[in-house]
């Protein structure tokens, strides 16, 4: 099987947000494959020592190609942070072949259990109605759902400015999964289905 490739940066303050700061690699690495698009969906991205209470103090990025992972590692954004002494980036390696497998995925489905976004749709069904011109039942909320451990990852769109949150779930997985990631280098619940080294560190 084709070899793969990480490098990981451990946030250095101890009591800082990790969420946020995990938020803020990810935009970046976002980012990189916007403006290098031959690597879009092919970098994967891991939590090494995620954790009920938070993601962690670590982010790892995987992809089969080592120059990407390079090229990802010297992005100004991870310097800067790194010469403040809030990061510490650590060496392109090759990915060992004795480890587990595992998908960080981004449930959207989490989100439809908090209040703005059942407002969000209303509001939606609302003017579906009113542009219709007839009735249009509201939609029902399912409040027996039951959703697995996640956690919250803040997150800026490039594109449009807006401020959004990646819920983020850990699933152990039965085998290697070829790369399919999401812009954000995470799997998803249905189309993309990547997986990643159980790094932990």
């Amino acid at each position: 099987m084709t070899k793969r490739y990480y490098f990981y940066i451990r946030y250095i303050p101890a009591h800082a947000d990790f969420e946020l700061l995990a938020g803020r690699c990810i935009h970046q690495m976002h980012m990189f494959m916007v403006n290098n698009p031959q690597v879009m969906n092919r970098i994967g991205v891991s939590f090494p020592s995620w954790g009920e209470s938070s993601v962690g103090q670590t982010i790892a990025f995987v992809a089969e190609d080592k120059d990407m992972m390079i090229g990802l590692s010297f992005q100004p954004y991870f310097s800067l942070m790194t010469k403040e002494g809030i990061f510490e980036i650590f060496n392109v390696c090759e990915v060992p072949e004795n480890l587990g497998e595992v998908r960080f995925i981004r449930n959207q489905t989490i989100e439809k259990n908090f209040l703005g976004s059942k407002k969000r749709r209303i509001k939606r069904s609302i003017a579906r109605a009113e542009l219709s011109g007839g009735e249009q039942p509201l939609p029902v909320a399912v409040e027996e759902r039951v959703v697995d451990h996640f956690h919250r990852v803040p997150i800026s769109s490039g594109s449009s400015g807006q401020d959004y949150i990646l819920f983020t779930q850990k699933e152990f997985a039965e085998e290697r999964t070829a790369r399919s990631f999401n812009s954000y280098g995470l799997a998803t619940n249905e189309e993309r289905r990547g997986t990643v080294p159980d790094l932990r560190f």
